[in-house]
């Protein structure tokens, strides 16, 4: 564990104050929720993502997306990348751009289907057409559905971008 040399006091309900520089660093927003473990004689504090419950079904997801489309595929939660096809796993638990990041919470559906910049992560980047899809869970955006490629994006693959997001959604909601 890294020391932040910061000290807080906990207050007579319980609660503790998590300084603002922490929380941007880890990109912690106002509203979302933590989970709190036991290790040992420590307290550890994780974000909370609803989409890691479902991050073994995503990733068979993606399997079977790249093998019908033949496409690049990326789901992400709110935060990082949770599954992706085989030819870019380096993308696996990467943190999204901040492009993607607000994309999740604006709950967009775009289809580009001229070469644009698709900024996934700080350090993955691709010239090329793409659809992105949000996954609204229980009303909230929880997460994104990327397709994209090089040559061409069809209508067909925001259909497709737009069903995996629902199965996701469901499997979320039950």
């Amino acid at each position: 564990m890294k020391a932040t040399g910061v000290v807080r006091r906990i207050d007579d309900l319980g609660r503790i104050v998590i300084p603002k520089e922490i929380r941007r660093n880890l990109r912690i927003r106002d509203g979302e929720s933590l989970e709190i473990f036991v290790d040992g004689n420590n307290v550890v504090l994780k974000k909370f993502s609803i989409m890691r419950n479902v991050d073994l079904y995503a990733s068979n997801l993606v399997d079977s997306l790249y093998s019908l489309v033949k496409k690049s595929v990326v789901i992400t939660d709110g935060d990082s990348v949770i599954a992706c096809s085989s030819n870019v796993k380096e993308l696996l638990n990467k943190s999204i751009s901040d492009n993607l990041s607000s994309s999740i919470k604006r709950r967009e559906s775009i289809i580009e289907k001229y070469n644009k910049d698709l900024v996934i992560t700080d350090d993955f980047s691709l010239e090329c057409k793409y659809v992105i899809n949000s996954v609204v869970a229980n009303g909230d955006s929880v997460g994104l559905v990327i397709i994209f490629d090089r040559d061409e994006i069809s209508d067909d693959d925001m259909l497709i971008a737009s069903l995996a997001s629902k199965i996701l959604s469901k499997s979320i909601e039950e």
